[in-house]
């Protein structure tokens, strides 16, 4: 397995070959894990209570926190249903994080934005479990449901765009749905990514965990690189400016 600096590094790289028109289209896609159609939750409760004792005595009061969702392993990398993954991968080459550090069953960086302190999380416990490492990460940080961000794929949102809300509805996307459980509330802000629906009978699980050809590489990079800009704007200015400015 290849190392997390390497996972960062390798989509930067893939900006960077979108830029000069080549693309990034060598990684095959799995099929074992999907946020919108269940399977998988074996991971979540016993995972995270092991995570639990290397969360506690940890100091320091972070402002924010920006979740990406995600599957982590090479066989994910750079599908659809990673979106999240790659954004934060983006937000934390933006900002200079240093590294990256496994706690509460989640990657983490920290990075200054806007002179203020920020949580990048990737939580490592399967899409269909990540509220356990971000509860635990909450808990960590004294950080409330207010406190975070989260970015995710969304198949009713169209490729290459992005859309921001607050609370609401979970879309049937089970990342969103573990997240929700294990806060109590739905009460948090979220970043879509837009992945759009699969073509003809395609199932749902092929689409999400495919990683995008051609023209449509290029959406999925230009809707990461939106959302990597729109996630730090939001913490700045707030929810309104950010759907007027992005939405």
């Amino acid at each position: 397995m290849a190392s997390e600096g390497w996972y960062q590094r390798s989509f930067a790289s893939c900006v960077l070959e979108r830029r000069n028109k080549r693309g990034c289209r060598d990684i095959d896609a799995g099929l074992l894990v999907c946020g919108h159609g269940g399977g998988m939750a074996r991971f979540s409760q016993a995972f995270c209570e092991r995570m639990a004792s290397a969360c506690s005595g940890m100091e320091g009061r972070f402002v924010k926190m920006i979740v990406g969702l995600g599957n982590p392993g090479d066989e994910y990398a750079h599908t659809r249903h990673n979106a999240g993954f790659d954004t934060v991968d983006l937000i934390a080459e933006e900002y200079r994080a240093n590294y990256w550090k496994s706690e509460c069953g989640a990657l983490t960086a920290k990075v200054k934005i806007d002179g203020e302190e920020v949580l990048l999380a990737k939580p490592q416990s399967y899409m269909n479990t990540s509220g356990g490492p971000v509860k635990q990460l909450c808990a960590a940080y004294k950080l409330t449901p207010n406190d975070i961000v989260v970015i995710h794929d969304e198949l009713d949102i169209d490729p290459g765009t992005i859309r921001v809300k607050f609370g609401g509805g979970l879309a049937g996307h089970n990342g969103l749905k573990s997240i929700a459980d294990k806060l109590q509330t739905k009460d948090w802000a979220r970043v879509r990514v837009g992945i759009g629906r699969p073509p003809g009978r395609m199932p749902v699980v092929d689409w999400v965990l495919s990683v995008p050809k051609k023209e449509a590489w290029d959406d999925f990079v230009q809707g990461a690189q939106r959302a990597a800009e729109a996630a730090p704007f939001l913490l700045k200015n707030g929810l309104e400016k950010t759907q007027q400015k992005f939405n």
